[in-house]
């Protein structure tokens, strides 16, 4: 995909990403370390994983084509190569939703999981939230210095 409705497809995207990003690690968090949060937005902040992590390849794939609009540049390629790392942020926000939709369902069956298991969970979606949303930020900022050249 490179164009919707004439614009380019990774400029219209990578919107959805940096916003879509923290606000799902926002949402895992809270569902990891607070459990009243748990049982109200774990839906949405699996599906939010769920749209963040299908879309970052399709977004990479679409700045990869909007790139060869441009000649080379030592700005434009470390934009690149930084954004094709977003895949490996996506995807441990992924896996950190399931982990917490699990805890979750066994909550409401009455068989819940180890207390050190809970922990366990809690600090790898930290983790994997924090990464992600600094990542989704250094990502961002490459690319804006990649079309706006360097800012002071």
């Amino acid at each position: 995909m490179s164009t919707i409705n004439g614009l380019p497809a990774h400029v219209l995207l990578v919107h959805v990403i940096v916003v879509f990003v923290p606000l799902t690690a926002l949402a895992l968090v809270l569902c990891a370390v607070w459990p009243a949060a748990r049982q109200r937005l774990i839906w949405p902040a699996v599906g939010l994983a769920a749209v963040t992590t299908a879309l970052t390849p399709v977004t990479i794939q679409a700045g990869e084509t909007f790139a060869e609009r441009f000649g080379p540049s030592e700005a434009l390629q470390k934009h690149i190569d930084l954004g094709g790392t977003m895949n490996y942020f996506a995807v441990p926000l992924l896996v950190a939703a399931a982990a917490l939709l699990v805890l979750h369902r066994r909550e409401q069956r009455g068989k819940p999981l180890a207390r050190l298991v809970v922990w366990v969970i809690a600090v790898l979606t930290i983790g994997a939230s924090a990464a992600a949303t600094v990542q989704v930020y250094r990502v961002g900022d490459s690319g804006s210095r990649a079309v706006w050249g360097q800012m002071t």
